[in-house]
């Protein structure tokens, strides 16, 4: 076993491709990143992902080769920072993706950490949504359209009309939706976007559009499981609004992660967040990253990187829209 006094030096975290095939995916993902790949249908690219079976792999460096897990087992909170390890200990806290709903997604919810502990042993799921593109007329659900009571909801799923009290938003390029556990949601069709979401993969799916799979059988609801974990009231912050300016800005501001936006044309220096990891996502453009005793990595549109807690500063060069997350 690696010595507890073992020193992780500064650096950049770079991590290989994570795709995910899914019933409802296109061919968006490839596009954006700039990569050619062989598979169709692909939803998902799990871009920084400490979940077992799921994990990012390192691609540049001397850790080349190495999973997230094993990073956070050996360097602990020199990787995500102290305070960060003495609440998740080896669990890596976030989960960052992006998205491309060729199709509707499923309507879901997730639960909060009180009921996803209870049931499954694990925290729950709160996420938000940077749209990155939408097509012309896409749109995505997100909370009631108006307040119901569990028993309504059980006859809407009874008469197949659960659309009918949930409230639609149509989207565009920059949106910012919030959406804590408990909050009924689907990615609407013509949606390219990132995703940052505690670190869960449990999923009450409670309307598919009666979609089979790839076995020709309809897909699981979870009708029961998602009574106890459903808002059923209004909620009016489902869109959040930020000031559209380059240079730095907050977007989302909560208790499960701390999302900004960097919009940097030319030089930019960036402070890291206290005791804490960063993680750096391009939406569009280019640019190159480095901190003080590491190498500069580059971070084109599409990519992601981690920078562990042991850095004290990212210096940014280049023209590009990053979104940044920690905890």
């Amino acid at each position: 076993m690696p010595a507890t006094s073992e020193i992780l030096t500064p650096q950049l975290f770079k991590f290989d491709l994570n795709l995910k095939t899914v019933l409802w995916g296109g061919d968006k993902i490839a596009a954006f990143k700039g990569i050619e790949i062989k598979a169709h249908n692909v939803g998902e690219s799990w871009e920084i992902s400490g979940l077992e079976g799921h994990e990012s792999i390192v691609v540049n460096g001397e850790f080349a080769g190495t999973g997230l897990r094993e990073l956070i087992k050996r360097f602990k909170g020199q990787l995500v920072g102290q305070r960060v390890y003495r609440k998740h200990g080896h669990e890596f806290p976030l989960l960052v993706k992006f998205i491309d709903a060729h199709k509707d997604l499923s309507v879901q919810v997730h639960p909060d950490d009180d009921l996803a502990r209870r049931r499954h042993g694990c925290s729950g799921k709160a996420e938000m949504w940077y749209i990155i593109d939408s097509e012309p007329g896409a749109s995505l659900l997100a909370g009631m359209s108006r307040t119901i009571t569990p028993q309504q909801y059980l006859k809407h799923m009874e008469q197949g009309t659960l659309l009918d009290v949930l409230a639609r938003h149509n989207t565009h390029q920059g949106d910012i939706f919030f959406l804590p556990a408990g909050r009924i949601h689907s990615i609407g069709a013509g949606n390219l976007l990132l995703e940052v979401q505690q670190a869960s993969d449990i999923t009450y799916r409670v309307f598919d559009y009666n979609r089979i799979d790839s076995n020709g059988k309809p897909r699981e609801l979870h009708t029961q499981l998602a009574i106890d974990a459903i808002d059923y009231t209004v909620s009016l912050d489902c869109l959040r609004h930020y000031p559209n300016r380059k240079g730095h800005i907050r977007l989302i501001n909560s208790i499960f992660f701390d999302v900004d936006r960097i919009m940097v044309d030319g030089h930019y220096c960036h402070p890291m967040p206290h005791d804490a990891f960063l993680c750096l996502m391009c939406t569009s453009g280019k640019a190159t990253v480095g901190c003080d005793g590491g190498m500069a990595v580059s971070l084109n549109r599409g990519e992601s990187l981690l920078a562990p807690a042991c850095v004290d500063q990212l210096y940014i060069e280049g023209c590009a829209t990053i979104i940044t997350a920690t905890v």
